[in-house]
């Protein structure tokens, strides 16, 4: 950062669990689009056992962010150092550390710390309000969740649905990139608002239909791969019993066609984990609700295919 004025940000927090644990968070950065409310999806660039490239988009300062971070681990000192290279052009030269500091067997101390050169003027101001709240939530969410570290097997559910198509991947994947045409084909979705200030990247509005009549609103990010037949999504604004929600739409050819892929995976909230017990619990209830909606999308996305393929040899 020669020649430029910097800045510094610090945030910590005492917390009650393992430092092993919380350094365990912080390292896996592909859990943090669960696990962190800003964070919408991270991609894992390169890797070796000290060091990896990652990029992730996240939500800063109400506008999706996308940068790539230099991350070197240092598990012995539980030490996370990182950089962003480039970093976001609205935020400037960004580096920093995370460090976790053992208090005794189930209480450490948490630190994140922010160096940044920020653009001149009014940007610059509201580049660092947007970091501060930004680290301030971020290690405010690690908190909880460490704290509750035990349970998130519990709390945590991952499941995936599939359909096959007879019909090429652009096509399917145009019919799931097409998130605003769904209302009148997709049978859960009353209404959709987007919009895509930059390509493949989506903000979506959603009125969603539940199974008991109730239309409930909810926002999502998604971020969209068109080579690689990939379009990753997160909800922002989520239904009550739900912390967070992230999943990913694959589309992936073979000889017989193309097979659709839904994978998901929900934070359920704590207190909504035993609301309702057995297999028809919260859990099950959301892994059905999820599911059904999966299926609406999925057979809309192969009536839509196959239907442009019939009129396609019609013609």
């Amino acid at each position: 950062m020669a020649g430029e004025r910097v800045h510094r940000i610090a945030h910590e927090t005492e917390i009650a669990a393992p430092a092993g644990v919380v350094y365990g968070l912080i390292a896996d950065a592909a859990s943090w689009p669960l696990l962190l409310p800003p964070v919408v999806h991270v991609e894992l660039l390169d890797f070796e056992p000290r060091e990896e490239r990652i990029r992730a988009w996240a939500t800063v300062g109400g506008a999706v962010l996308s940068w790539i971070s230099r991350r070197v681990l240092d598990p012995e000192r539980r030490r996370i150092g990182f950089r962003c290279d480039p970093a976001p052009a609205a935020v400037g030269t960004v580096r920093g550390d995370w460090q976790v500091e053992e208090r005794g067997p189930h209480a450490c101390r948490l630190v994140l710390r922010h160096e940044y050169g920020p653009p001149p003027g009014p940007p610059g101001e509201a580049a660092r309000r947007a970091l501060h709240s930004a680290g301030a939530a971020v290690v405010e969410s690690l908190r909880q969740l460490a704290e509750r570290w035990t349970e998130l097997d519990r709390l945590v559910l991952s499941f995936e649905d599939e359909i096959r198509v007879k019909g090429p991947p652009e096509l399917v994947h145009d019919a799931l990139y097409r998130v605003d045409e769904w209302p009148g084909e997709v049978p859960h979705v009353v209404r959709t608002e987007l919009s895509e200030e930059e390509p493949g990247v989506q903000r979506v509005a959603m009125d969603v239909r539940g199974a008991d009549g109730v239309v409930r609103p909810t926002e999502s990010v998604r971020v969209c791969f068109p080579h690689a037949g990939r379009l990753v999504h997160k909800q922002t604004r989520t239904t009550p019993a739900v912390a967070a929600r992230i999943g990913e739409w694959q589309v992936l050819p073979d000889t017989r066609g193309v097979l659709v892929v839904c994978r998901q995976t929900v934070l359920v909230r704590a207190e909504e984990a035993g609301a309702f017990p057995g297999e028809a619990g919260t859990r099950g209830r959301l892994r059905g609700q999820f599911g059904r909606e999966a299926l609406d999308v999925l057979d809309f996305v192969r009536h839509r295919a196959e239907n442009a393929v019939a009129v396609i040899h019609l013609s």
